[in-house]
């Protein structure tokens, strides 16, 4: 798969494309997906998927909180499976907000030689999301592409969707999460020098430090899958801020306890999968207690993870 970071970058001829977030690359936005690739390869045209950095939230909605799903490099690890040839990852800015459907839309046939446009159900584009898909194929019609859409993904609690991720996801809901993704939610980062209390009470813990921008489950405790180096571990995971030690503190810590594992992984980079929740995050009146807890803790996810 080939990575573009500007429209003005990139020459195609007869592309398929679909342009989105695609953040979190959900069950739903894999129909997209399937659907593109799919019917681009039959037609010996390149499948291509056109994203924006950043949200369009942070831009216009002025969401200084924004918590993504999956980072870019997330996004784009994921798409790759699905077949897609080229990814155009572009600067979101109000300039860009600021052009019409149509202004934006001749500019990808022109640089693109766009000749089928595959959207979600719910897709908009250009000044204050002015063109719909209806609006879109019209559109097409003056500048010589086609409009296919993907009608969305529903089960029995309504439509997949990242916003429903996310608030899943926030709840520490996360098996919730699984079922919509169609995968494990996961954390990503290098593991980086704690207090080392762990390491003194006998239960050495992995201190993640993820990116800024990634979405954080609800503090807690979790059944986890650790993947270091292409391995898989069962492991425990702490999300919080350490009350027994830290009441005070703001800062949320995400701590590992590796089970079955051996050796310095201080530096490393470590991959964390939420298979379910456990417990919510306590303090508790003694170290002893505590310790007590942790090893209930690492029993049950033993057995979850069996």
């Amino acid at each position: 798969m080939q990575h573009y970071y500007s429209l003005d970058e990139i020459r195609l001829h007869n592309a398929w494309l679909t342009i989105g977030i695609f953040d979190g690359v959900h069950r739903g936005h894999q129909e997209i997906l399937r659907t593109l690739v799919t019917g681009a390869h039959e037609k010996g045209c390149p499948a291509a998927v056109l994203t924006f950095d950043p949200h369009p939230a942070i831009v216009l909605g002025g969401r200084t909180d924004f918590k993504y799903l999956t980072t870019l490099d997330e996004r784009a690890e994921l798409l790759e499976p699905f077949g897609v040839d080229v990814l155009i990852i572009q600067t979101f800015d109000r300039a860009l907000a600021d052009q019409t459907a149509e202004q934006f839309m001749r500019r990808l046939v022109q640089i693109l030689g766009l000749r089928h446009l595959v959207l979600g159900y719910d897709s908009a584009l250009g000044r204050g999301r002015e063109a719909n898909t209806t609006r879109l194929a019209e559109i097409g019609q003056t500048l010589g592409y086609t409009v296919e859409v993907v009608p969305p993904l529903k089960d029995r609690d309504g439509i997949i969707s990242s916003t429903r991720i996310r608030a899943a996801v926030a709840a520490g809901k996360v098996s919730a999460a699984a079922a919509d993704l169609g995968r494990y939610f996961s954390v990503t980062g290098p593991v980086v020098h704690g207090d080392g209390r762990g390491q003194a009470m006998g239960i050495p813990t992995a201190n993640l430090q993820v990116a800024p921008i990634k979405l954080i489950p609800a503090s807690g405790i979790y059944a986890t899958w650790a993947w270091v180096k292409g391995k898989k571990y069962r492991a425990a995971t702490s999300i919080g801020v350490r009350p027994t030690f830290t009441p005070d503190e703001s800062v949320v810590h995400i701590e590992a306890y590796l089970l079955d594992f051996n050796g310095d992984l201080y530096g490393q980079e470590v991959k964390l999968e939420f298979v379910e929740y456990l417990r919510p995050e306590k303090k508790f009146p003694s170290v002893k207690a505590l310790v007590k807890q942790i090893d209930a803790d690492i029993e049950k996810t033993r057995q979850r993870l069996a």
